[in-house]
Parts: structure tokens; sequence; C-alpha cells
């Protein structure tokens, strides 16, 4: 057999070592082409906030920042994350210390089942960092992209209120 037969039957690796910044941590892995930045993040630096909910980008389940701006993990191919800086909901607290989002987050009862807070807190945290003040409609159009099927939103849009420090917003839970 040549070796141009025998190099055309061996599968070939087509892994790429990929390095990026998660929570401002530096990680270099192997990832294959098709692998998605979800499945990076769980299972390969282990950090497994950013949840799985449909893999399909309509839940907002795996919402991380990357570079700053929501994306949607599961849709991601984590090679296009070469080089880049990505938070995920771990990335959120100062050790034991609450976000002030997170915190907010308890005290409205904007946290049910928690699947799909993580990306919510992403996507918040995003719009928090260009509009310190949002309204309601603004909330609520940040977070089209999330799906939460307890809490009703209502909790939820309160939370930001309170987290951005907005008058008249009080703790449900207490």
């Amino acid at each position: 057999m040549s070796n141009a037969a025998e190099s055309a039957k061996k599968p070939r690796s087509r892994a790429r070592v990929i390095s990026f910044r998660v929570n401002g941590e530096a990680h270099e892995i192997t990832v294959r082409p098709r692998n998605m930045l979800l499945e990076a993040i769980r299972d390969l630096v282990g950090l497994t906030g950013t949840k799985d909910g449909c893999e399909s980008g309509t839940c907002g389940a795996c919402t991380v920042l990357l570079e700053g701006k929501p994306v949607l993990s599961c849709i991601t191919l984590a090679v296009e994350c070469d080089g880049n800086e990505i938070q995920t909901v771990e990335g959120l607290a100062d050790g034991e210390e609450l976000s002030p989002i997170q915190g907010a987050f308890l005290d409205q009862g904007g946290v049910q089942c928690g699947f799909c807070t993580p990306g919510m807190l992403m996507s918040i945290t995003a719009l928090l960092e260009i509009n310190p003040k949002p309204n309601r409609d603004e909330i609520n159009k940040a977070l089209e992209g999330n799906l939460c099927r307890c809490t009703g939103y209502n909790a939820i849009v309160d939370a930001v209120l309170q987290a951005s420090g907005q008058e008249g917003v009080q703790p449900r839970m207490q």
C-alpha cells in the first residue's frame, strides 16, 4: 500500500488547542471543530453553572459573556473563542459575597427551580454594564432570549430594578 493510500485511511484528528480566559483565569484546552463553547466550559474547564437547556439556542440557559457581550454557548463554537475573555455565572460573585444582581434575585424571589438563573444573570449583567438604570421595557428586551417556566418574570424584573438601585423596589423575600 502506498503512503498516500495509508494516510488516507488513517483517521485524522482535527483537534485544536485553543486558549481563552474564563472569569479571569487562563485556560488552554483541546477541542474538536464541532465542540460548542458550552461543552468546553462545562466538560473541559469544569465550570457547571452554565446550563445545557435546549442545545439549539432557544432557551438562554447557556448564556455567557464573550468579550462582555451575551452569547448562547450551546450554539457558539469553542474554536471561535480562541484568545477571548469569557465570563460565566461563577465569575459574578466575589468569593462568598454575591454580586448585587445575584443578591437581588434572592431578595425578590427571582430564583425558583434555578435552571434558567445563570443565563438570566449573565444577560442582565451585560445590560447593566451598558445601561446602569434600565426601565422595565429595557429589562424585558434584554431578557427576550431567556425562558423561565417558574417565576413569571415579574420577580426577575424587580430584581434588576433593585440591583440597579432604582426607587420603590422592596425585597419580597424576608
